[in-house]
């Protein structure tokens, strides 16, 4: 049987790194499994924020390529101000942290480049495809953003092609992600972003999300939604599973990218506390950092009780990402604290969940993160009010670690797997 063909239009592709690459680089991996023969579509020349060569090693050997230039204003804006590196991957400084030229940055990005800085290929983009399409005979396209530009680019070419099928993916929200509304958007611009957004929903086949809430809020939008989240592949993990059960030290880690809008200020007050008050506990706990620690909450950490326990490793691959996961004992994942963030669920949270330790998550109350802990059995989700509740919970998993029984834990995690999540996706199509 002669497979179908699907075009994925996507910005970010190996060798770029970070979470929002993996979710179609899976999805490519196991779509032949069912039927399905992934295209990718991707800018010949883009701007990572950052680069992970190891990913490569999941790219389906003879997959179809198709790349085009893009044009893209941020080389310009790095030159401007350094910091404006951060935007490529959706981070700025807030509040009192902001200079003149941060301000500034951010109310160019908000206002002149809609929905975003990577609108400049739309329209080359809609040329070029339209004439692929009909000469490949490819009557499925997927576009996943952010950038939401690329859903521009699926909105022109339904336009020109009514009977094309479209998969509008959202990895994050539009208009709904928490950094929105610190865009400086003038009334003008955060109409067209909703227009565009709206235009989008009503027009795409159907519209994905990573999250229950997400696909919620845009059914309440107009949009025919469906939950797909993101997964853990079996095979990152071939080997590595169950780690070592007991570390010589007591070890919570955090895995990623941490910003000053989502920094667990009331753990950092536990921690504190505990080490004060718990002889054992001070000499046997480690906090380890594996990724972009936001300077200022590092400078923080390291002026108070907590400075002789940090291990801060910086950026790593993927893989050795995952193989401190497995040297952890507890692991830690934040998402902002606003109620409009709840529909978060960091891809994070599989490798975490697939490692079979316990997980200490922090965001805002009622969280669809909370909701998978809880169906999993692997772990608690804590507001960032709270921090005596959170002192218990380290302390009774610290009790068990001292006592050698704090076990590892896999069950019920299998919905989760990218092969299942594929299957889903392809029940769809």
């Amino acid at each position: 049987m002669e497979q179908k063909k699907i075009l994925i239009i996507t910005y970010y592709w190996p060798p770029a790194g970070g979470p929002g690459v993996q979710r179609w680089l899976k999805f490519a991996k196991y779509l032949p499994d069912f039927g399905w023969k992934p295209v990718i579509y991707t800018p010949e020349n883009p701007s990572y924020p950052l680069l992970d060569e190891t990913l490569i090693k999941d790219v389906p050997e003879n997959i179809e390529m198709v790349r085009t230039k893009i044009w893209e204003p941020y080389q310009l804006a790095e030159k401007l101000n350094k910091s404006n590196k951060k935007f490529k991957a959706g981070q700025f400084d807030v509040g009192k942290n902001q200079s003149w030229k941060s301000k500034l940055s951010i109310w160019v990005r908000g206002n002149f480049f809609i929905p975003d800085a990577r609108v400049f290929w739309v329209k080359p983009s809609i040329t070029f495809l339209e004439k692929y399409l009909r000469e490949h005979q490819i009557d499925t396209i997927v576009t996943s953003g952010p950038p939401h530009s690329l859903h521009l680019i699926g909105l022109g070419l339904k336009d020109k092609m009514p009977d094309l099928k479209w998969i509008a993916d959202f990895r994050d929200p539009w208009t709904e992600i928490s950094y929105y509304k610190h865009l400086k958007l003038t009334k003008s611009s955060d109409k067209k972003h909703r227009q565009l957004e709206s235009s989008v929903f009503k027009n795409a086949d159907i519209t994905l999300a990573t999250s229950y809430t997400d696909a919620e809020n845009f059914r309440k939008a107009g949009a025919n939604a469906v939950c797909i989240t993101n997964g853990f592949d079996e095979s990152d993990s071939e080997g590595k599973i169950k780690g070592q059960n007991h570390q010589d030290q007591f070890t919570l880690s955090y895995i990623g990218v941490l910003e000053q809008l989502r920094n667990p200020e009331n753990l950092w007050k536990a921690l504190d506390e505990l080490i004060k008050e718990n002889t054992d506990f001070a000499a046997d706990f480690k906090l380890k950092f594996a990724g972009r620690i936001d300077d200022k909450i590092l400078y923080a950490i390291e002026n108070s009780s907590l400075k002789n326990h940090i291990l801060n490793l910086g950026y790593l691959s993927h893989g050795k990402a995952v193989e401190e996961m497995q040297n952890s004992s507890l692991l830690l994942i934040t998402n902002f604290p606003n109620e409009a963030s709840k529909g978060i669920i960091p891809g994070k949270i599989f490798e975490y969940l697939a490692s079979g330790k316990q997980i200490l998550s922090f965001g805002p109350d009622q969280a669809d993160v909370a909701k998978i802990l809880n169906e999993t059995q692997s772990g608690k989700h804590f507001n960032y009010q709270d921090t005596e509740t959170v002192k218990q919970f380290i302390l009774e998993k610290f009790n068990l670690w001292k006592e050698g029984s704090l076990h590892e834990n896999t069950q019920h995690i299998e919905q989760f797997s990218r092969k299942n999540l594929t299957r889903q996706l392809t029940e769809i199509l």
